[in-house]
């Protein structure tokens, strides 16, 4: 069987007029073969299936990798390979992939992408995607998540990080880590449209930002910028990764906590996404990002401090509710109060005066307690949840009797912090 390009090069040398018998010296073929070629003209090429050979030493591990295809579908090649690494397998990546592409489910060729790159420093992409995760320190339903992640254009060095809600402060404050951990801001920022970034288009088509948004991009100097309707690819660098992180980290792991959730999540970026060779640039990331992040704006002197600012009512147990959580107020507070709303802290004032301050709790139905505040006013009484839920999901404090809170109370009304 001859290759296409010998066919046409004998099909040429026929229509210029030459001889089958000099088309046969000059490449060697049997006449017969020559003319049997240009009787048929060209033809499509039909490929037989591929022989699948011995499996090698890939054998022991075939069963596992079915296993597990057959439990997590979109489990990628290069983390089973980490796996059966681990396990013994001393083979190549490549038998690995060709493996789990004979096995997976054909879902057919994908369409053509047309790419684009962005210089050093210049952009970043940022996105929330939706995960459904089982904390086996919180038995119970399923739960959201949602992963904010920020992808720099160049170098696709990636910051990642779960949280609980897309509210404006999330993002706000998810924005500041980002750039804290990049030790740098790039110039814009693309967004698709959520709600929290974009409020929508004035009438002749101008992007409407959240002010909070906004302000964030003067504090730390950058242009935030909406990719167009329905065009979330051109959002690709930051929607690849979604799919990488479940694929590679969040299928096939348990997690105890959202904090458990963020530390594996955390350890993952530093030893597999950040310190691999990317499959479009063909770099290693850490290496590309080391180059990348001097080209990138320095900080600002000072965190991004802008607030939200509204009016709570305290409960008779001594609590403001923001964002669904409890912060405690001081004994003898007024019974409503100001509240400043910042991207990482809870500032609470009376008559102007900062009275209380506290970290913002991710999660819903936890308590934050200062002792201080506590200075044994009777007409209030310490929440008697069956678990309270202190400062990170995860701290499960039993539930006692009620003699015991009494006690403790009567002890920190006395002072005592022993």
């Amino acid at each position: 069987m001859i290759r296409l390009g010998e066919l046409m090069m004998i099909l040429e040398l026929y229509r210029q007029g030459v001889s089958i018998s000099a088309i046969s010296r000059r490449t060697g073929r049997d006449p017969k073969t020559i003319r049997k070629y240009i009787e048929r003209g060209v033809e499509a090429p039909a490929y037989k299936p591929r022989a699948v050979g011995r499996p090698g030493k890939l054998a022991p591990f075939i069963k596992f990798l079915g296993e597990r295809v057959a439990a997590f579908p979109e489990l990628s090649a290069a983390r089973l390979t980490r796996e059966i690494r681990e396990m013994g397998y001393t083979g190549a990546y490549t038998a690995v992939k060709r493996h789990l592409a004979a096995i997976r489910p054909d879902h057919g060729p994908k369409p053509y992408e047309v790419r684009f790159e962005t210089p050093a420093g210049v952009q970043a992409q940022v996105d929330f995607a939706r995960f459904v995760v089982d904390f086996t320190d919180d038995p119970g339903p399923s739960r959201i998540v949602w992963l904010f992640s920020l992808v720099l254009g160049h170098s696709r060095h990636l910051f990642a990080r779960y949280v609980l809600h897309q509210d404006l402060q999330t993002l706000l404050r998810c924005h500041i880590q980002a750039f804290e951990a990049l030790g740098g801001v790039p110039i814009e920022i693309l967004y698709d449209r959520m709600k929290t970034a974009v409020l929508g288009e004035d009438d002749a088509g101008h992007i409407i930002y959240n002010r909070s948004l906004i302000a964030l991009a003067a504090h730390y100097r950058f242009q935030p910028r909406a990719c167009r309707p329905y065009r979330a690819k051109t959002k690709g660098k930051v929607e690849r990764p979604f799919s990488y992180i479940r694929q590679d980290f969040f299928l096939g792991r348990t997690f105890r906590s959202l904090e458990d959730l963020n530390a594996q999540l955390a350890d993952w970026l530093d030893t597999v996404a950040n310190v691999r060779v990317h499959g479009t640039t063909q770099k290693i990331v850490s290496e590309a990002f080391a180059a990348e992040q001097p080209e990138l704006q320095r900080l600002p002197d000072h965190r991004f401090g802008a607030v939200l600012k509204l009016e709570r009512r305290v409960s008779n147990d001594g609590f403001v509710s923001i964002g669904g959580n409890y912060y405690s107020v001081p004994d003898r507070a007024r019974r409503v109060l100001e509240i400043q709303q910042m991207p990482d802290m809870i500032r609470i004032l009376d008559l102007g005066h900062i009275i209380a301050e506290h970290p913002v709790l991710e999660g819903r139905k936890q308590y934050r307690i200062d002792r201080a505040h506590r200075t044994g006013n009777a007409k209030r009484k310490a929440p008697m949840p069956t678990e309270i839920t202190i400062g990170r999901i995860g701290d499960h404090v039993p539930t006692r009797s009620l003699a015991f809170y009494q006690a403790v109370g009567a002890q920190l009304a006395m002072g005592d912090r022993t």
